[in-house]
């Protein structure tokens, strides 16, 4: 068999580049095998963080559904008697307390996943480093900025920010808590010789005192989480916008 020699002062018939060239790829075969790992990481780590938050939410409602159920079996026996309260005072604490629990839980993965939807966008713009090309194609956020996150979570900016806050899961479990609070107080009021009218009353007025402690630990909570991502990610290790200087140069 006759073999392939390289023709004086030439390269090999089977190279392709240098040393140089192959090293280059190397590394960038090396940088994004490490960028789509990440990737894959940020990801996974939002499906158990939603997955988590689903099944909070899930077992909340099914506790409250039970108390329900069970305070009409109750009352149905008890004809509204002092067995009725009595079991009414033990059970709907505890499925107060397991509703503002869930609450807390769904705030913090709301802010979690402002991060690692942070973390994906950093990474796209690492992409877009490496292959300019594709920006056309990305219909996601790739900054990280407020606007850029706000892209990458599907919203257009339409709409009423009041109304789409209103509608969300934590809402929807503070608006159930808050009715738990006030159907406790009133029953405890009653019980304690007060006329229904005031009761019912006092009631409400705590109704809405919950909605808004809860929706005001929702902002704090939300500030508390950007200072503490500001902190720990200052501006000066941002990738710099298109044909903004680095950092290091």
């Amino acid at each position: 068999m006759e073999r392939m020699t390289a023709p004086p002062g030439g390269p090999h018939p089977l190279a392709r580049g240098g040393a140089a060239d192959t090293d280059e790829q190397g590394r960038r075969a090396q940088r994004l095998q490490i960028l789509a790992t990440e990737h894959w990481g940020l990801l996974a780590t939002r499906s158990l963080s939603w997955n988590e938050s689903f099944s909070r939410a899930g077992m909340f409602l099914t506790v409250l559904s039970g108390a329900v159920v069970a305070l009409a079996l109750i009352a149905q026996a008890t004809a509204f008697g002092q067995g009725f309260v009595l079991f009414a005072m033990l059970v709907l604490p505890v499925v107060l307390f397991v509703g503002v629990a869930t609450f807390v839980r769904l705030v913090e993965v709301n802010n979690e996943d402002v991060h690692w939807v942070y973390g994906m966008n950093l990474l796209r713009h690492a992409y877009l480093d490496m292959e300019p090309d594709l920006k056309p194609y990305f219909v996601t956020g790739f900054e990280d900025d407020a606007g850029a996150i706000v892209r990458t979570y599907g919203s257009h900016g339409t709409g009423s920010a009041l109304m789409h806050g209103l509608v969300t899961t934590p809402a929807t479990i503070a608006f159930v808590n808050a009715v738990v609070a006030a159907v406790l107080v009133a029953i405890a009021l009653m019980q304690w010789q007060m006329s229904m009218g005031p009761s019912v009353g006092i009631g409400a007025v705590l109704f809405l005192a919950a909605i808004a402690m809860q929706m005001a630990f929702n902002a704090y909570s939300g500030r508390v989480y950007q200072r503490e991502h500001a902190r720990r990610d200052p501006a000066g290790d941002r990738p710099p916008t298109a044909g903004a200087p680095r950092p290091d140069g």
